[in-house]
């Protein structure tokens, strides 16, 4: 295995332990025990598992029964939505090449994430929101309606909302003002400037942070970080995604939280320990657990 695809070592652990606020341990090698077991040796004692799609939804609910230090969160990401309803016939997701199912698909996928949102072991509505990157014009459609249905069913189930917003800053905020963000509500990977991140404080928002604040050209994230407020900051990795630096381009893992919050308490000019204790708090709130 080359240096490039080899898993990064372990770092040193941390003194307080946190949560890794969002992963996907579908999409990364190994076991599920075996993941955990490293993350915990590591002071990463719990993770949050987040479903993109119906079938990923399901596990994450199934990982989470199984196993005390798992979370799940369920939904369909705002990229599936738009392949639901229109179709898939490049077959770019995990599912293949799909045909268009049409508004009443869509319906019967969100009525299988609002039973899962029901189930106690999964404590939040998630990944979902908008994504202007991947989905074109013909797309936005049906992304802003299940957008807007899952607000609904993380509130009606008093579930966090996990919002993942891509190049779609004003529109996620508009569409949360306008249908009331649930009491919860965090920003996975925080793509945000500064500016963004006091409408978000203001509104009380949860903004996690993922390896890519570590890249070198991520100042405007940096800056973000800087004005967030410590008691609604949490630490993610996105895994197998955004794998910090020293070690970008190669596989990312729950273990490798403490290298994004060492960075994250050098940004804040907080100690480890300091910042380490806030996310732990921080991510217990916002997914109440």
């Amino acid at each position: 295995m080359s240096s490039k695809s080899a898993p990064p070592p372990l770092p040193a652990p941390l003194g307080v332990p946190v949560t890794d606020s969002h992963t996907h341990l579908d999409m990364q090698e190994g076991t599920v025990e075996e993941a955990l077991a490293r993350a915990a040796a590591v002071g990463v004692t719990a993770v949050v598992q987040v479903g993109c799609d119906i079938k990923g939804s399901r596990w994450a609910a199934e990982m989470a029964a199984a196993h005390d230090s798992v979370h799940a969160a369920v939904a369909l990401h705002p990229n599936e939505a738009p392949r639901i309803v229109h179709g898939d016939p490049d077959g770019w997701s995990r599912q293949g090449a799909r045909e268009a199912g049409g508004d009443s698909a869509l319906d019967d996928a969100l009525t299988e994430i609002d039973r899962l949102a029901a189930l106690p072991q999964v404590r939040a509505v998630g990944e979902t929101g908008l994504d202007s990157f991947r989905t074109g014009p013909e797309g936005m459609a049906a992304q802003e309606r299940s957008f807007r249905a899952h607000i609904e069913i993380a509130k009606r189930h008093g579930k966090a909302l996990v919002i993942h917003d891509r190049e779609a800053h004003a529109d996620v905020l508009r569409i949360l003002a306008e249908e009331g963000a649930p009491e919860r509500t965090v920003f996975h990977c925080y793509s945000g400037d500064a500016e963004m991140a006091e409408v978000c404080a203001a509104a009380g928002y949860f903004m996690s942070f993922a390896g890519n604040v570590t890249f070198k050209n991520a100042q405007p994230l940096r800056d973000a970080l800087a004005v967030a407020p410590a008691e609604l900051v949490l630490v993610e990795t996105d895994a197998p995604f955004l794998t910090p630096a020293p070690y970008r381009g190669r596989p990312n893992a729950p273990y490798l939280i403490p290298v994004t919050l060492r960075a994250m308490a050098a940004v804040k000019g907080l100690d480890e320990d300091t910042l380490a204790a806030a996310i732990s708090a921080n991510t217990a709130r916002a997914f109440d657990y």
